[in-house]
C-alpha cells in the first residue's frame, strides 16, 4: 500500500470515528439535559445537583460491585480451555495487542445453542463470552470477526458509555414514575381548588422515560457502528465480520441485537426503536473498509472445534433463567 493511499484510509476511519464520537457525546448529553430537566420540574435546581450526585455515586458503586466474574456465572458461563480453544487464545493475544488493551481478557463459554457474544466489564478488568453455538456455527475466521468486534467494545470504553447512559435513563424513569404517582396522591385537591401542580409538567415527565429511550438506542447504534469500524481494522478482515453479521442473521434473525447487551430484549420494527444498526447497512459499511485496514489479516486455520464446556443439546436449549436472563 502506498503511503498516499494509507494516508486516505487512515482519514477516512479518523472521519468515521470522528462522527461516531461527536454523535455519542450528543446523545448522552441529550440525555443528561432531558434527566436534569426532570429533576428541575419537581425539585428545581436543587433537585439537578443531587441527581447528579446521585449518578456519579452510582456509576462509582456500579462499577466496583459487579465484576466480570459475577456477570459470567449468572451466565454459568465456564473459561475456555486452553486445550480445545488455543487458537481462539492466540486471536485474542494478537486483537488486544493490537487495540493496545494492557493485558488480554479471558474467554468464557456459555452452554447455550443461542448464538450470542457480549464482553463485560471495564479496559483495565474485563471479559469476553461465547455461547456455545456460537462456537459451533460460525467459522474461525468469522469469529475473530466477532471477537475483534468486541475488543473494540472493551478499547472505547463502549461498556462504561452504555452503563452511563442505562443509569441516566433509569434515573430518568425512576423520577417520572414518582412524579405521577406523586400526582395521583394530590387529585383530591383538584376538587377543593387547591391545585398547584403543572398538568404540562407531568405530561413531559410521563414523556421523559420514552424520549431517553430512543436518545438511548441511538448511542447503542452509533457505538455498534464504531465498534465494526474498529473490529475490522483490528482483524485487517472487515469480509470476516461482514460473513458473520450475514450468518448470524440467517439463523436468529436479529439476535445480534445482544452482542454487547444481553439483558436487553430486541424491538422489532420501525427501525428507530432498535438497539442495533440493520445489518445490511453494517455489512455494506464494512465492504467499504477493504484495503482499507491499517493491520494485515490475522492467519488462521479453521480447526474444527468440540464440545467446550461438556454439555449437550438439551441442557443448552435457549430459556428465560430466573436471574433474568435469556440464554
Amino acid at each position: 500500500m502506498s503511503a498516499s493511499s494509507e494516508a486516505i484510509n487512515t482519514a477516512h476511519q479518523r472521519g468515521h470515528r470522528m462522527r461516531n464520537l461527536t454523535q455519542s457525546v450528543v446523545l448522552i448529553g441529550g440525555m443528561t439535559v432531558l434527566m436534569g430537566f426532570c429533576a428541575w420540574l419537581i425539585w428545581s435546581w436543587a433537585g439537578v445537583f443531587w441527581i447528579l450526585i446521585s449518578l456519579s455515586l452510582l456509576l462509582y458503586l456500579g462499577q466496583r460491585a459487579v465484576p466480570p466474574e459475577l456477570v459470567m456465572r449468572l451466565y454459568r458461563a465456564q473459561p475456555l480451555s486452553k486445550k480445545h480453544g488455543h487458537q481462539l487464545y492466540r486471536i485474542v493475544e494478537i486483537l488486544s495487542q493490537r487495540a493496545g488493551l494492557p493485558k488480554p481478557p479471558p474467554i468464557y463459554v456459555i452452554p447455550s445453542l443461542t448464538l450470542n457474544a457480549f464482553a463485560t466489564g471495564r479496559v483495565e478488568k474485563a471479559s469476553i463470552a461465547v455461547t456455545e453455538g456460537m462456537l459451533r456455527k460460525l467459522s474461525m475466521r468469522e469469529l475473530a470477526g466477532v471477537l475483534g468486534h468486541e475488543i473494540s467494545h472493551i478499547n472505547n470504553n463502549d461498556l462504561s458509555i452504555m452503563a452511563l447512559a442505562d443509569t441516566i435513563s433509569r434515573l430518568t424513569q425512576a423520577m417520572s414514575f414518582a412524579a405521577v404517582f406523586l400526582a395521583i396522591l394530590n387529585l383530591p385537591t383538584l376538587f377543593t381548588g387547591d391545585w398547584h401542580i403543572s398538568w404540562t409538567a407531568i405530561l413531559l415527565l410521563y414523556l421523559a422515560p420514552s424520549i431517553g429511550s430512543l436518545l438511548q438506542l441511538g448511542l447503542s447504534r452509533t457505538r455498534e457502528y464504531d465498534a465494526d469500524l474498529e473490529g475490522a481494522s483490528l482483524t485487517g478482515d472487515p469480509i470476516g465480520l461482514a460473513a458473520a453479521l450475514r450468518k448470524l442473521e440467517r439463523y436468529q434473525g436479529q439476535f445480534w441485537e445482544d452482542l454487547i447487551f444481553p439483558a436487553s430484549r430486541r424491538i422489532p420494527q420501525p427501525s428507530l426503536l432498535r438497539s442495533h444498526p440493520d445489518t445490511e447497512d453494517r455489512v455494506a459499511r464494512l465492504m467499504e473498509l477493504r484495503g482499507k485496514t491499517p493491520f494485515p489479516q490475522i492467519e488462521i486455520r479453521d480447526e474444527p472445534l468440540v464440545t467446550l464446556v461438556g454439555f449437550g443439546p438439551i441442557s443448552m436449549r435457549p430459556r428465560f433463567r430466573w436471574s433474568g436472563l435469556w440464554f
